[in-house]
């Protein structure tokens, strides 16, 4: 069982950037939205309860939370930091977007990748 393909050193660090890399695509293709759609994005935080200068700052946070989430867990020598800061947009995100009213499909995606970013912080550092 030692000489499997999976024993490969270099196809395992290939598998685990690929992994990284598909986890991430759904965090980058969220952020041209976001940053093109500003206000219209404001507004629909806005509509959940919050105000809009917190909705707006709510915002550029969970923007940069993508980006350096995202760069971080792709090509950070230690991807805990881009894990922490992919959860910090998730978990709120899914509680404040998902959970009132209850969009169940949408909810066990999250908790899927919130699944896959915990395992991601929590593995030692290469």
């Amino acid at each position: 069982m030692k000489n499997t393909i999976f024993a490969n050193k270099s196809f395992k660090s290939f598998l685990d950037f690929f992994s990284r890399v598909a986890i991430s695509t759904i965090f980058i293709s969220a952020i041209p939205g976001k940053i093109k759609g500003f206000e219209r994005t404001v507004e629909y935080i806005s509509s959940k309860g919050i105000p809009d200068p917190i909705a707006s700052v709510l915002l550029v946070g969970a923007i940069i939370c993508l980006i350096l989430g995202s760069g971080f867990f792709i090509f950070g020598e230690n991807q805990k930091i881009g894990s922490i800061f992919l959860l910090l947009f998730l978990i709120p995100t899914t509680i404040i977007f998902h959970f009132f009213p209850f969009h169940q499909r949408a909810v066990f995606m999250n908790l899927g990748l919130i699944g896959g970013l915990i395992i991601a912080a929590l593995r030692s550092p290469k």
